[in-house]
């Protein structure tokens, strides 16, 4: 059973930094392209960024979020991180971690397996 748990969520203040970590089992996390997505209330979950499985080849980020947030991957821990710099009240959603055999995608449908979500809230 695949098993995805994201961690690191909370209340920070605008231009604070938080660094979001999503551990995975029951699969083959080398193999895996790994995405983070998030969703405000009232909105659609939206595409944050995404990594190849290697981890070098392919890194996409949202334009929104472009020079802000930085995904990585360790796969020695099964584990893909998430670090938030300068964040913005806008930025405040339900931040899940996804997981598939599509490579570099950020479309939400192509991904196979999802965490619970954590919560992020950005105070002005």
């Amino acid at each position: 059973q695949v098993q995805l748990v994201e961690s690191g969520g909370g209340l920070v203040q605008a231009g604070g930094p938080l660094r979001l970590s999503c551990a995975a089992s029951g699969l083959l996390f080398s193999t895996a392209n790994m995405g983070w997505f998030r969703q405000a209330p009232g909105n659609q979950r939206e595409f944050v960024a995404t990594i190849s499985w290697n981890g070098r080849r392919s890194m996409s980020y949202a334009d929104s979020v472009k020079g802000r947030f930085t995904i990585s991957r360790d796969n020695a821990k099964n584990t893909v991180y998430l670090q938030m710099n300068s964040l913005k009240p806008e930025d405040t959603a339900v931040y899940y971690c996804a997981g598939g055999s599509s490579y570099s995608t950020i479309r939400s449908s192509d991904y196979d397996y999802w965490g619970q979500g954590t919560q992020v809230t950005v105070s002005s």
